[in-house]
């Protein structure tokens, strides 16, 4: 009775909750003025736009792609559309820098023996492209340069001998390119193109023929100019460039909603149709985009706040084929983002526009997923025109989590008739009130008193609720089974989220970072954080969230530690994830999903990682937070609204 006494004084003390809508209008941020002119700059000239093939160049907005591929000469084995890092066909493609404005990028190919580096760079409105390959191969190599009209856009195409022409509704783009011109009538591509032997270096250039000299200038020039501006942060260079590089070769174009948007994965884009979008990953991107760009920070918020479903939630996964998740959403880390770009760039139209929705998102936690006194994760019964055969169960439950095959949630059962698992989850309740309180803020900011008093209510509540939760003997929080109240010895990175709801007093949070967070027999140690304690009887798996590390885990916690006086640990975070993600890069090209927690590396075989896949920026992201070269997470959100 005693709790049952107490939902229902909280549903009276917070009763713009109660009062939440089936359906929540959308604010239409993508329909605002200010973004509309954030994107007409976005989708505009050249870049590798296109998910689908890593070596196309892709001009916007009319889609004309200029495409390359390779192979052996009187062979039929080619070498197309590559996937990042790993082929199918067995060719190795290793990313390397770019810039995000598409005006220059670089990777290295391996195939049948040969290898190659292709470099692009623009000069105005025009686009070059330099293919090197310093040593000889043991067959032949011919290049094929192709143009293709992409997304059905309008486009004449047309071949001349050393040229290709692409007649656009309001200009002509003419392609050239050097070195032997082959006739070879069985080259596998679907539009005009032209074949060209490859021997040491070649180059292909539009608006006027250039010599390989003048299109190595030019590739050098904006090589050059990415590498000043990386110096500019100096000892934090490399990590600057390799940061970019995982952002800029996951931006791509979506025709569907004509907009420019940077997706964790351009291998999973291509398996949902032309994008995938996940509910707190593409908030991180939004974050990690604002270190380089405003534009492109504002547009990957903006365009993921579009998934908002009419019920007033982001879904778990939003994918082009048309597949949403209807009966699920992920961690609420939208306003924790929102507040840290706002930081940085000081436009206070974006959270007026934004608030209504993360506010809408808020209230649907407390009206959905309230599982006794505190959250639970969970999956309604909802509509699924896909025929997921997972919704509404207790796999889609745990999805919600976005710690896919936690440790943590084994053996918990699923109620369907409250369509949660019978599990309160510190994680969730640390990052709600972190979420409260971000909103607040932001209400705050933008001058709705009312919602600010409700927000922070609600997360003085939750700080209140989840002491119930806290384990003396271990010294920790704990989760919690609402079956048999019985709280779990499982423990993972987000039994330390409550610290960046500011949950827990000075002292206990000390206690927490160093018997448990430093302490090398659970999450210390070289190869920082594993997602479940070493100690834990499924660490050796390390495959997927059964104890690789993972970079979100890793931003959230040093975000906790930042509201505390922790430096030493915040920085040995840092530092840790910095030299994890540094050496894949440096090692592999890699910027993985997950990261072992045994070796350090992204390709341990017993991993389930893909090699690249844009949140792994993650990592380096801390470093940038102490060099004070991003805002600090634990500063006021008022002491940025005078700018």
């Amino acid at each position: 009775m005693r709790a049952v006494f107490r939902v229902l004084v909280l549903l009276v003390a917070l009763s713009g909750a109660e009062a939440a809508p089936a359906s929540v209008p959308r604010a239409r941020i993508y329909e605002r003025p200010e973004y509309l002119a954030i994107r007409k700059r976005l989708v505009r000239g050249w870049g590798t736009w296109d998910t689908r093939n890593a070596l196309a160049q892709v001009l916007l907005p009319e889609s004309l792609s200029v495409s390359l591929s390779f192979k052996h000469s009187g062979g039929p084995e080619s070498f197309s559309r590559p996937q990042m890092v790993r082929d199918k066909n067995g060719a190795e493609f290793r990313a390397g820098a770019h810039a995000l404005d598409g005006s220059y990028s670089e990777a290295d190919i391996g195939w049948k023996g040969a290898r190659l580096r292709v470099q692009s760079a623009t000069q105005g409105d025009d686009l070059v492209i330099l293919v090197t390959m310093p040593e000889a191969p043991d067959l032949p190599v011919e290049a094929i340069v192709s143009v293709e009209m992409l997304w059905d856009r309008p486009g004449l195409l047309s071949r001349s001998p050393g040229r290709l022409e692409a007649a656009l509704p309001a200009r002509v783009v003419r392609v050239y390119a050097t070195g032997h011109e082959l006739n070879d009538p069985y080259a596998q591509a679907g539009s005009p193109y032209l074949v060209l032997e490859l021997e040491g270096e070649l180059g292909i250039s539009t608006g006027r023929p250039r010599t390989v000299g003048e299109i190595r200038e030019i590739v050098r020039g904006r090589r050059a100019a990415l590498e000043k501006e990386a110096a500019q942060h100096g000892e934090l260079a490399e990590a600057y460039d390799a940061v970019r590089a995982g952002i800029g070769w996951s931006t791509i174009f979506d025709p569907d909603f004509n907009r420019l948007i940077t997706t964790v994965s351009r291998d999973w884009n291509v398996g949902s149709g032309g994008y995938i979008l996940f509910g707190w990953d593409n908030f991180f991107m939004a974050y990690a985009s604002a270190l380089f760009s405003r534009d492109l920070a504002y547009a990957n918020f903006i365009e993921h706040m579009r998934s908002l479903t009419p019920d007033g939630f982001i879904p778990n996964v939003e994918e082009a084929n048309g597949n949403v998740s209807w009966d699920r959403s992920q961690p609420p880390v939208g306003a924790l983002m929102l507040k840290e770009i706002f930081k940085r760039y000081g436009d206070r139209w974006l959270l007026e526009a934004s608030f209504d929705d993360l506010l809408a998102w808020n209230r649907w936690w407390f009206r959905k997923r309230l599982n006794g006194e505190l959250l639970g994760w969970g999956s309604d019964a909802a509509p699924n025109p896909f025929h997921d055969a997972n919704a509404h169960t207790v796999v889609a439950a745990i999805w919600e989590s976005g710690m896919d095959d936690s440790p943590m949630y084994e053996g918990v059962p699923f109620n369907p008739q409250k369509s949660m698992l019978e599990m309160q989850d510190v994680g969730l309740n640390g990052l709600y009130i972190a979420d409260c309180r971000a909103l607040a803020e932001i209400a705050d900011v933008v001058r709705r008193p009312q919602e600010a008093r409700e927000l922070r209510s609600r997360a003085d509540h939750f700080s209140a609720e989840i002491e119930a939760l806290w384990d003396p003997p271990t010294g920790l929080y704990l989760n919690r089974r609402t079956d048999s109240g019985a709280k779990s010895g499982r423990i993972s990175p987000t039994m330390f989220y409550p610290l960046v709801g500011r949950v827990p007093d000075p002292r206990r949070a000390a206690n927490m970072v160093r018997g448990h967070l430093l302490n090398p027999a659970e999450f210390g140690g070289d190869y920082m954080l594993p997602s479940i304690a070493r100690s834990d009887p499924s660490f050796p798996h390390q495959s997927y969230w059964k104890g690789a590390v993972w970079p979100p885990l890793n931003f959230l916690v040093y975000l906790g530690l930042r509201n505390y006086d922790l430096p030493q640990a915040g920085r040995e975070l840092a530092d840790k994830s910095m030299a994890i993600f540094l050496h894949e890069w440096r090692r592999r090209g890699f910027v993985s999903e997950n990261y072992s927690a045994l070796t350090g590396t992204g390709d341990d075989p017993h991993l389930s990682s893909t090699p690249f896949y844009a949140w792994g920026v993650l990592m380096g992201m801390p470093g940038f937070i102490e060099a004070g070269q991003m805002p600090a997470p634990e500063a006021p959100l008022a002491a940025h609204t005078g700018r």
